[in-house]
C-alpha cells in the first residue's frame, strides 16, 4: 500500500492523538492492518472502479445556499484469504455558491481518502463463526484523510478508526461495525475571511464511537443492486473555538442498474443510478452552533455513473 506510506510521510502529525502506550499500540495494529496484510496475502478477487456522480442540493455549515457539486472517485475493493480491502478517492468539485476562497469565482474542491481493511477472525482461527444472521465477525481498522481548498474552513482531516464487525449473511454483503474514532483538523483560514478562533495548531477531538454499516444488496433476479452506508457518530466533545458537539447522521445510498444487457457487455461493467445522501449535524455542528447560517443539515439527491475497470 505505497498510498498509505505517503500519507505516513507527508502529514505525521495525523498520528499525534496516539502519544500513549495504548494509543501507539493501536497506532502499530492500523499500520499493520493498512500496510501488511495485502503484503502477505495474494488477493482472491479484486475489483476497480471509477465513477461521477453529481449534485446540487449539498450544503456546508454556516453557508446557507445550495450547492453543486461535481464527484470523480476511485474505487477499490478486494478479498484475500483472511478479509477484505476498500479504498475510495473522492475529488469534489464544488461551484461557486462554495467559493475557493474569498475573492475567487471558483467553486472549492476537496480530495477525501477512506481505507478500510476487515480481517475475518474465524479464517483467521480456521474455526468458522456463526451465530444468528451473522456470518462471520471481523475486526476492522482504516484512516479518512480529506484535504479541502474553500473560503472559509480549509479543512485538513485526519482520522483513524478500529473496531469490532459483524458481517450478517445476506444475498451481497451486509456489514456493521461498531469503531473508535481518533480525529484532528488543521484548518487554514482564507485571507480575508472571517476567524471565529480556530487554533493554529493541529486540533484533536475527543475520542468518540460510530455505529457503521455498509451493504451492496441484489434485488432478486433483477439488474437493479441496492448499496450504501450509515454513520451514526457520537459527539467528538469540543470543538476548536469551544462549541459543543453534536452528534451526526450521514447516510448514502443508491440504486444502481446494471447496463450489460443493453450493452452486450460483461455483468457490472457499466452501471448507472440514483444516488440520495441525508446528512445531520455534518462534521458535528449543531443547529444552535450555525445559527442563524445553518447548512449543517441537508437531504441531496444525485444521479451516478460508474464503470468497473
Amino acid at each position: 500500500m505505497n498510498l498509505n506510506f505517503w500519507l505516513l510521510q507527508r502529514e505525521f502529525s495525523w498520528a499525534q492523538p496516539f502519544r500513549t502506550k495504548a494509543g501507539a499500540l493501536v497506532f502499530c495494529i492500523l499500520v499493520f492492518l493498512c500496510c501488511y496484510v495485502r503484503a502477505v496475502f495474494a488477493e482472491d478477487w479484486s475489483d476497480n472502479s471509477i465513477s461521477w456522480r453529481y449534485g446540487n442540493q449539498f450544503r456546508e455549515p454556516f453557508n446557507n445556499q445550495d450547492i453543486s457539486k461535481n464527484i470523480v472517485s476511485f474505487t477499490h475493493a478486494s478479498g484475500y484469504r483472511y478479509g477484505t480491502n476498500f479504498l475510495n478517492i473522492d475529488e469534489l468539485i464544488s461551484d461557486s455558491n462554495d467559493p475557493a476562497s474569498v475573492t475567487s469565482n471558483a467553486g472549492a474542491m476537496e480530495t477525501y481518502i477512506v481505507y478500510r481493511t476487515t480481517l475475518d477472525i474465524g479464517k483467521l482461527s480456521d474455526h468458522e463463526i456463526r451465530f444468528w444472521s451473522a456470518r462471520g465477525v471481523g475486526l476492522t481498522g482504516g484512516f479518512d484523510f480529506n484535504n479541502k481548498r474553500d473560503a472559509d474552513y480549509n479543512s485538513r482531516k485526519r482520522m483513524l478508526v478500529l473496531g469490532p464487525t459483524v458481517m450478517l449473511d445476506v444475498p451481497g454483503f451486509l456489514y456493521i461495525s461498531l469503531l473508535q474514532l481518533w480525529e484532528s483538523n488543521n484548518p487554514s483560514i482564507s485571507a480575508g475571511a472571517f476567524n471565529p478562533g480556530y487554533p493554529m495548531d493541529r486540533y484533536y477531538y475527543s475520542p468518540h464511537p460510530m455505529l457503521n454499516a455498509v451493504w451492496a444488496i441484489p434485488l432478486g433476479s433483477s439488474p437493479i443492486s441496492f448499496e450504501g452506508y450509515a454513520d451514526f457518530i457520537a459527539s467528538k466533545g469540543v470543538d476548536e473555538t469551544g462549541h459543543n458537539t453534536a452528534p451526526e447522521t450521514n447516510i448514502e445510498m443508491q440504486f444502481m442498474y446494471d447496463l450489460s444487457a443493453v450493452t452486450d457487455s460483461k455483468k457490472n461493467i457499466l452501471r448507472v443510478g440514483f444516488e440520495y445522501q441525508f446528512w445531520r449535524n455534518k462534521f458535528g455542528y449543531s443547529d444552535s452552533t450555525v445559527a442563524p447560517y445553518g447548512g449543517n443539515n441537508a437531504g441531496t439527491p444525485m444521479v451516478r455513473v460508474e464503470y468497473h475497470i
